[in-house]
């Protein structure tokens, strides 16, 4: 890759990082259903008038869209929003990897490799330390919606797989559609009525700079960015930046809120990002190794 190239990709896996941090400031000013709502509004529209429909069964977009916005980005905000942190958000969530290894192998017949059942195992064995240190306190219930947000990023997943070879960035635009208006019926049926009036009449600069930062900047510059990178490069060479999103997360979480994480905290997000590694890296390490055993 060039040197421009790289810059790009760590430019884009910063965007994502950063992005738990804003939705942390931005929950705190906006119910997290109705935040939600109008980040997808945001990134339709009015892009849908100008990208084409990806060329795919509209029911795909449409499961696209119900999954990947209404519940797991949905349940993301409302974590965050009942104390989850953005570091803690930004490593769990990543568990996505791994529930779609597991989801494909149940319903697409794809059988895992041997470094990915470790990979997971290793990586799970992460996430119950954390969660060991969550059941003792009152972030045990956003810590499992957390892994729920893992879980439904991987049926996502699923999804995005079974639709074929689309435009990645037109799906987006066009299944970004779907969630609105689940989203704010949820919403104005849920959360505090008075606090959606005043958001919608009244916004603030925190709750309309919340919105542009994760529709345009986390949704629409980031994908677009993402995939020209994906169609220039092969997957392998570009897939591992992901790895940087929750280091992203973490550091921006310190640096802008403030946080802290536990030892037990630390060490189960070391396991986690263990078994992430492995995972991304599991084939190359078992090609070096046959060769080593050939020579």
């Amino acid at each position: 890759m060039s040197i421009r190239d790289i810059l790009l990709a760590i430019l884009v896996v910063a965007i994502w990082g950063f992005n738990f941090v804003v939705i942390k400031v931005g929950v705190a000013d906006v119910p997290p259903l109705l935040l939600t709502g109008l980040r997808f509004l945001a990134a339709a529209l009015p892009l849908v008038f100008f990208v084409k429909r990806p060329k795919t069964h509209w029911g795909y977009i449409a499961a696209y869209g119900f999954i990947l916005g209404v519940i797991k980005f949905g349940m993301l905000f409302t974590a965050i929003k009942l104390g989850a942190s953005a570091s803690l958000a930004s490593i769990v969530t990543q568990m996505q990897a791994f529930f779609t290894i597991g989801f494909a192998f149940l319903l697409l017949r794809e059988t895992p490799k041997i470094w990915q059942i470790i990979g997971a195992v290793i990586a799970f064995s992460g996430m119950a330390i954390m969660g060991f240190e969550q059941a003792a306190d009152a972030q045990f219930v956003p810590f499992l919606l957390l892994i729920a947000v893992g879980a439904s990023w991987g049926v996502a997943n699923i999804i995005i797989k079974k639709a074929g070879q689309i435009d990645m960035f037109s799906f987006i635009v066009w299944a970004s559609l779907v969630p609105p208006l689940p989203l704010f019926v949820l919403s104005w049926l849920i959360e505090d009525q008075d606090a959606i009036v005043n958001v919608l009449t009244s916004p603030t600069a925190i709750s309309i700079g919340a919105v542009f930062y994760l529709a345009y900047a986390a949704t629409i510059i980031g994908f677009a960015i993402w995939n020209q990178l994906l169609k220039k490069y092969p997957t392998s060479l570009v897939a591992p930046f992901s790895l940087l999103v929750p280091l992203f997360g973490i550091l921006s979480g310190v640096l802008i809120l403030g946080e802290t994480m536990s030892t037990l905290a630390i060490i189960g997000g070391g396991v986690i990002f263990l078994g992430l590694l492995l995972n991304v890296f599991g084939e190359r390490i078992a090609i070096f190794i046959r060769k080593k055993r050939a020579i």
